[in-house]
């Protein structure tokens, strides 16, 4: 699916080449109310599945909802932090990923688990862009009331939000949130500053 004219003007302007999925895909905060296929939808957490875990964990799972699930979505969204719930509102989905703290095969803490379960989310999100579609992630959650409202069970923690669906175009965006889309400069940390060699803080020689 072609990328849309948002999409490609918000490409990265990467220092090297890398994968057009990687360079299109962006968080937007405004999104329109065009449903997502289900056929795409379970794309998604198909990609999520496939993920490398530590010893094959695959400590994630995601709690989801969809616009047209009414009270279902409405309570997804009471589990995001009130300047989130201002932009998600509008996504076709919204869905919260929950990390198992401990290894089943032998219940001892498992200190990858946030970071295999933003390996599963980071395959969504690729997949994601290659349907035409946004995901933004988002750290604005309550957790605790996602514990409460969902029966998350102890040893489990949900970790981050997330909006799926399309981005919204000029004619449909809610004017602040275009305007924050269309004036967010996308930029990066340069190698230098985060590939070592030798030592802490001395750029690598890639």
């Amino acid at each position: 699916m072609k990328a849309s004219a948002m999409t490609k003007s918000k490409q990265a302007a990467t220092d090297h080449p890398v994968h057009e999925l990687i360079s299109q895909r962006w968080s937007p905060y405004g999104f329109d109310s065009r449903p997502v296929p289900e056929d795409d939808l379970r794309s998604l957490f198909e990609a999520a599945r496939w993920a490398p875990s530590s010893f094959n964990e695959q400590p994630w799972s995601f709690i989801v909802a969809l616009r047209e699930q009414g009270d279902e979505f409405a309570r997804m969204l009471s589990c995001l932090t009130e300047k989130n719930q201002e932009w998600a509102q509008a996504a076709s989905v919204l869905g919260l990923s929950v990390a198992s703290l401990k290894f089943a095969r032998n219940d001892k803490p498992n200190r990858h688990a946030f970071h295999d379960v933003g390996l599963a989310t980071g395959n969504l999100v690729l997949e994601a862009t290659a349907r035409g579609l946004a995901a933004h992630q988002m750290a604005g959650i309550l957790p605790d009331r996602a514990r409460e409202i969902y029966e998350i069970p102890a040893g489990w923690e949900a970790v981050a939000g997330i909006a799926i669906g399309y981005i919204a175009g000029p004619e449909t965006a809610n004017l602040a949130f275009r305007e924050r889309d269309e004036g967010k400069v996308r930029n990066r940390k340069p190698l230098r500053e985060f590939v070592f060699g030798g030592k802490w803080g001395r750029a690598g020689d890639i």
